[in-house]
């Protein structure tokens, strides 16, 4: 999920520069989009179903009118919370005014909150955590003084990994987790407008020039006042940047704690060549976010990278398709081989990551079935081991591929000759030059930095009842 927001003195068309803003962020989520905008306290919205250009046309955009701040978002349906009645930004209207608020990653505690709220009365329309994040911090604004107090209080209730973009008739607040795990940042333009967003690459397409990532915990609140950091949460928990971002959710043109994305990734692929070195006549790269490692790759062993597949540019990440039904009809069109460079060759086909292993097997189909004498498979991640409850689309672990098969017997099934995944020591190697403070590998090793609530599990594990009492292990530094 991806949230973009932009704020300015005057009154201007904001609601195309969010929409050029999420067109830059629509990797990190295809199922909806929405678009908010201020206009002195009127709130116009705009929200529906689809990639940002099946929702929003001319006719759309010029319906939402001139304002001085706006908020958009991109998401992916993870489980229970998909369709156009949880398409985000939602707008509360309270007994103080009103806030639209737009969300990233995952609440981890939404479901135990859900149910208390619920208990004290509160109704419910949607899915969606963002409804929930809405209700603690309304609650709370009712006794705080500031929608940015309100917020500070509602933090010491939320778990998890999120950031959140909220728009209240006067202000603007960008927030991060106290981990830090999922990426915001805000930059500034040349006419003066602040804008808020997900990734760096975002602030580019807008011509906003980047002044910082938020620091894990941080507030920062934007208004005609100017940029006011609130840092109560600052260093309260152990940094835990999702490694993840590293090497599949962000765009290579963006940047993560100084550490270019794209440079991560070649190093990941050189990591991988150390590790798993193989005789072999070319290197192809699984598009898109496979290819950079592929390159790494390439670099580190000498043999010679090539173009192998070429991608459809026209169909979505198949990773963060909403089922396995959807995902499986995506791979079918999205990549071709391209038979010069493989028929014939020795290919290493490296991929960013080995999950549910939908597409390897018929990524190697149709290698092999364009001349490919030899696939050797690499992941320039490590096994995935564990669910996520931080935001990434892994649901349980009867759909990681690694949780119920050995190497040897994912190699067997996705038909490679050989396969190699990137060693976890290897993992946060990755990110080397960064100034991040230490990374959360949990989908990879099962150390989590916080507990994860029973009632957040049962939503995943399905062979577990809602009455049964789970014992989650937590790691010593959750204790």
């Amino acid at each position: 999920m991806g949230v973009f927001g932009i704020i300015g003195k005057e009154k201007v068309n904001v609601a195309s520069s969010v929409y050029y803003g999420l067109y830059a962020l629509q990797h990190r989520g295809q199922e909806s989009s929405g678009i908010v905008v201020n206009d002195d306290g009127m709130f116009t919205v705009h929200k529906g179903s689809g990639i940002v250009n099946e929702v929003f046309d001319g006719e759309s955009l010029k319906k939402l009118g001139y304002g001085n701040m706006a908020i958009g978002h991109v998401r992916y349906g993870t489980l229970g919370t998909r369709g156009v009645i949880n398409a985000e930004p939602i707008v509360i209207n309270h007994v103080k005014g009103k806030l639209a608020i737009a969300t990233a990653g995952g609440i981890s505690n939404a479901s135990a909150l859900k149910r208390e709220l619920e208990m004290q009365g509160m109704i419910f329309h949607t899915t969606n955590e963002a409804e929930v994040v809405s209700y603690v911090i309304t609650r709370e604004r009712i006794t705080a003084s500031s929608i940015e107090e309100a917020v500070s209080r509602a933090m010491y209730k939320l778990e998890g990994g999120y950031c959140l973009l909220l728009m209240s008739p006067q202000k603007l607040i960008a927030v991060r987790d106290p981990y830090g795990f999922h990426p915001i940042c805000y930059g500034r333009r040349d006419d003066g407008q602040y804008v808020i967003a997900s990734e760096t690459c975002a602030l580019d397409s807008v011509g906003a020039t980047l002044v910082k990532e938020l620091d894990p915990g941080e507030i920062v609140v934007f208004s005609s006042e100017g940029v006011r950091s609130i840092r109560e949460h600052c260093g309260t928990k152990p940094e835990r940047l999702c490694i993840f971002e590293y090497f599949y959710t962000a765009r290579p043109d963006s940047s993560l704690y100084s550490r270019s994305v794209h440079e991560a990734r070649k190093r990941a692929g050189a990591l991988l060549a150390k590790a798993h070195p193989v005789e072999a006549d070319v290197v192809v790269g699984v598009p898109d976010s496979g290819l950079d490692a592929a390159l790494g790759y390439a670099m580190e062993s000498g043999i010679p990278y090539g173009i192998g597949l070429i991608k459809n540019k026209y169909i979505g990440r198949t990773f963060i398709a909403p089922g396995q039904d959807v995902r499986e009809d995506k791979v079918k069109i999205k990549l071709n081989p391209v038979k010069s460079t493989v028929a014939g060759k020795r290919i290493v086909l490296v991929d960013d990551s080995i999950v549910r292993g939908t597409t390897c097997a018929k990524l190697i189909h149709l290698l092999k079935s364009a001349g490919a004498k030899e696939v050797h498979l690499r992941s320039s991640s490590p096994p995935f081991l564990n669910p996520c409850y931080y935001g990434t689309d892994i649901e349980s672990r009867d759909s990681l591929i690694a949780c119920n098969h050995s190497i040897e017997e994912i190699r067997r099934i996705t038909g490679a000759d050989s396969l190699g995944y990137l060693r976890l020591e290897d993992a946060c190697k990755i990110g080397e030059g960064s100034t991040a403070g230490g990374y959360c590998t949990a989908c990879f090793d099962g150390k989590y930095p916080t507990g994860i609530p029973t009632s957040y599990v049962n939503k995943y594990e399905k062979k577990i009842s809602d009455n049964e009492s789970v014992k989650v292990k937590e790691s010593e530094e959750a204790k």
